[in-house]
């Protein structure tokens, strides 16, 4: 009897000890500023992740998998940081990276990734460039570059009226191509003439010496291909200046934040970004258990936090329908619904998403124009 009990323990023992060896922890690195003047939009992107994570486990779950741990790493909006940031990731043997923010961080952190075979969703970077190297492990969730360029010109021109154009970027790989995209659309059109081009640096706060020279100038548009925070300061230093040119901006600008700061100033400003989402299901979810995860209300939650999401539970879902070692092609063959809307990737990893110019009215952002049939909402 006595040797009965110490077999069965023994057994237990083995049990126990097998069910250790065959635990297995799903890994998924993200990369997003979480230092700097951008720190504020790759919270938004980690805590997109986060939720996902959290609303995935409490539905059942990955089957093989007893965790799901999320490695967040920050890219600084930085190319060499975001670089050694993937490497980092890439060693510790992650299955899927969410990220990054910035063009300038995305286009080189992504080209390790891909040797590595790793799976890479960006729920920000917009720049063309980034999904027309052939990378079959990349997959891009917001719309192009290229498309918020030609929605940008066609509502000037159309909507507008506008004759004469101001630009401002600062020098960065997403805003310079931005601008690239705008001048080569008006281009083809000619009704519009850009009477200036500035550049700030990014983390600048003062921008009275480039918004006088503007005013003397007097143009039809003051166009800001900039980032946050310096699109909420420089509006308020443009309502400071009593310039009465229109101001229109980018998607970069499309936070909570740039109204919080802004405030007042921002008022009546136009924005590019995603075309307005049908409410459903997967979106109203999100929506609820992001707003309790940080308790926000809806208004406050990060425009890129929805994309994040929503790569997230594509990576999830692509393991588990998939595995692990054919997520790319699971993700590149499946439709499905989330947060944003309706997501299937083409052969480049892009969606076929259109934008919409949305005006800041009483403090929210409202959709104002359809670029596509041109006209408003």
């Amino acid at each position: 009897m006595k040797k009965l009990g110490i077999f069965v323990l023994c057994i237990a023992v083995i049990a126990c000890f097998s069910g250790m060896a065959t635990a297995k922890t799903l890994k998924i690195g993200t990369m997003s500023p979480l230092t700097g003047p951008y720190a504020q939009d790759g919270t938004y992107i980690l805590q997109g992740v986060k939720t996902a994570v959290k609303v995935f486990e409490a539905s059942g779950g990955l089957p093989g998998f007893d965790k799901i741990e999320i490695l967040p790493e920050d890219s600084a909006c930085d190319g060499g940081k975001a670089t050694m940031a993937a490497n980092k990731l890439i060693n510790s043997n992650v299955s899927a990276i969410i990220g990054c923010y910035c063009s300038s961080a995305t286009l080189p952190s992504s080209i390790p990734v891909n040797e590595a075979g790793i799976v890479m969703l960006t729920p920000a970077s917009t720049n063309e460039k980034i999904t027309e190297r052939g990378f079959k492990n990349f997959f891009r969730l917001p719309p192009r570059d290229d498309v918020q360029g030609w929605s940008a010109v066609k509502f000037m021109e159309n909507a507008l009226k506008a004759k004469t154009v101001a630009l401002i970027d600062d020098r960065q790989t997403y805003t310079v191509g931005l601008v690239d995209n705008i001048k080569k659309f008006a281009k083809e059109t000619g009704q519009l003439e850009f009477v200036a081009h500035e550049h700030i640096t990014p983390g600048d706060k003062d921008f009275t010496a480039i918004l006088t020279s503007l005013k003397r100038l007097n143009p039809d548009i003051i166009y800001m291909a900039i980032y946050q925070p310096e699109g909420s300061l420089m509006s308020r230093q443009v309502k400071q200046l009593e310039i009465t040119a229109t101001l229109v901006t980018e998607d970069a600008c499309f936070q909570p934040k740039f109204i919080e700061v802004g405030g007042e100033a921002t008022e009546g400003i136009y924005l590019t970004f995603a075309a307005p989402v049908a409410d459903n299901p997967v979106r109203s979810s999100f929506v609820k258990s992001y707003s309790k995860d940080w308790s926000v209300g809806e208004n406050e939650i990060g425009s890129f936090s929805f994309f994040a999401y929503d790569a997230t539970m594509i990576v999830l879902n692509g393991i588990k329908n998939g595995g692990v070692k054919n997520l790319a092609e699971t993700i590149r063959s499946t439709k499905s619904l989330g947060a944003t809307g309706e997501i299937e990737f083409n052969e480049k990893g892009d969606r076929a998403l259109a934008h919409a110019v949305w005006i800041v009215k009483d403090g929210a952002f409202v959709p104002y124009y359809n670029p596509v049939t041109d006209k408003m909402y």
